[in-house]
């Protein structure tokens, strides 16, 4: 199903803040309130809404020392691997790496016990780590 114009406008709320009321994003958005519940009811169903989620202040949250790691590797990586609470997106891709990470630490040394651990455990070929320096625009 194609999104119109409608679902659109209920989506950008959402974006803003899914904790909106029905209420609020109706009248933000001039739709009726029944209209809006009935659209995301039915987002949900399509799965063009996979979830409600949140977006954390990442210093208060304790993981302020953000790294991007492509990786080369000669097998695939176990799925269970992932479900490790550093990584917080992973994505196959195309060039000279098989896949980018992005993962979230504590500080410097969180993330050298993860690095050593994780090449040791997974065989890697080649690893290219790039430290965040600053934030510019993160987005869920």
């Amino acid at each position: 199903m194609g999104l119109d114009s409608k679902d659109i406008a209920i989506i950008t709320e959402l974006k803003r803040n899914s904790r909106a009321s029905v209420r609020d994003i109706a009248k933000k958005t001039g739709l009726r309130p029944s209209t809006v519940h009935n659209r995301i009811q039915q987002l949900k169903k399509d799965n063009t809404i996979e979830r409600f989620t949140l977006k954390l202040n990442n210093k208060a949250a304790g993981e302020n020392f953000i790294v991007f790691m492509a990786i080369k590797t000669p097998k695939d990586i176990p799925p269970a691997v992932f479900k490790d609470k550093h990584i917080k997106e992973a994505f196959g891709i195309t060039g000279d790496y098989d896949l980018l990470l992005k993962l979230k630490f504590r500080d410097i040394e969180e993330f050298n016990d993860f690095i050593i651990r994780f090449r040791k455990d997974n065989q890697l070929t080649t690893t290219q780590t790039s430290v965040v320096t600053a934030t510019i625009k993160e987005e869920i």
